[in-house]
């Protein structure tokens, strides 16, 4: 058994669901609770994950484990190092201008791409479920479901591969907004409800139907 894989399937877990419980990550895993425990334990003396105790109901306190901010480095942030140098490189070089067009080209680019994606697409959930897709396979750890009062869809990125860059010029949060309502189009309004960089653990999208 390759514990180092065990490890990576529960901050897996972690990292797609957030904060959990040993027997619902043992639920999702098909392994019995001790040896999330056990695991959890392993993982937490590595300092990858932390808990707190939670207290108030009934019988002994529930834990709930989350991720640490170490455990971050476990997922890849796609030339991060790269990135943010010639971010530098392009602002103190050519200014603010500049990066800003930049920014606006790999927009038109990424749109250009996704709606060519989507042209097939029928439905409002159909393109929702391609963006999904198409976000998945560039590292975002994408999924989607109905909205919880079921207008429209949640578009949910688990995970961000140029967070470091981002950081550093946040014009590529506010291209991606405007990706993704230019590539679905005027039939529906997309709103961020969850951000990263303002602290949230993943970034999130819902997605309505316009009128």
């Amino acid at each position: 058994m390759d514990m180092h894989a065990d490890q990576d399937a529960l901050l897996f877990q972690l990292k797609m669901h957030g904060a959990s419980h040993a027997n619902d990550l043992a639920a999702r895993l098909t392994i019995s609770p001790q040896a999330v425990r056990e695991r959890l334990n392993r993982l937490h003396a590595d300092g990858l994950v932390d808990y707190h105790d939670e207290t108030g109901g009934i019988g002994r306190p529930k834990r709930l484990w989350r991720l640490t901010e170490a455990a971050w480095s476990r997922f890849p942030d796609t030339h991060a190092d790269l990135s943010v140098s010639l971010i530098e490189s392009i602002r103190q070089t050519l200014g603010e201008v500049a990066l800003d067009t930049l920014i606006a080209h790999r927009e038109a680019e990424t749109e250009r791409r996704y709606r060519a994606e989507l042209e097939g697409c029928e439905t409002l959930a159909d393109k929702v479920a391609t963006l999904a897709r198409l976000r998945d396979v560039e590292g975002y750890m994408a999924e989607w479901r109905p909205a919880a009062d079921g207008d429209g869809f949640m578009l949910i990125e688990n995970h961000c591969p140029i967070c470091v860059a981002a950081r550093a010029c946040q014009g590529f949060c506010r291209a991606e907004l405007e990706v993704f309502q230019g590539a679905l189009g005027p039939d529906c309004t997309v709103e961020r409800t969850e951000h990263l960089l303002a602290g949230a653990r993943r970034c999130a999208y819902l997605i309505k139907p316009s009128g």
